[in-house]
């Protein structure tokens, strides 16, 4: 299921922001935690389910402010480090979001 796999990336993501930016480990850091929950809450309510696209790419903005805000934080830290610690993950995942 694409929701699931999405969920595991965004844990992926924030684990390596909250140990690259905060140097704490994800069970460890409270804040990433809540970012965590709330994203895979969001996820699990996404109208789009399977044909879900980008966040970034869609008309209905599900996360708060506050929570959108700190999602780019993430993504703009893990993505291109996904490059480098997994890459077959990554053109995966904007293999299949592209389609």
């Amino acid at each position: 299921m694409k929701i699931e796999k999405e969920k595991k990336i965004v844990a992926l993501m924030i684990s390596m922001y909250s140990q690259g930016v905060d140097k704490k480990k994800l069970e460890d850091n409270e804040e990433c935690l809540n970012l965590l929950r709330y994203a895979e809450l969001r996820l699990s309510k996404c109208p789009f389910k399977d044909n879900k696209k980008f966040c970034s790419h869609c008309k209905i903005h599900c996360y708060q402010k506050e929570y959108r805000e700190k999602m780019k934080k993430v993504m703009r830290y893990a993505g291109p480090r996904m490059l480098f610690k997994h890459p077959i993950l990554l053109f995966k995942h904007l293999f299949e979001r592209s389609n």
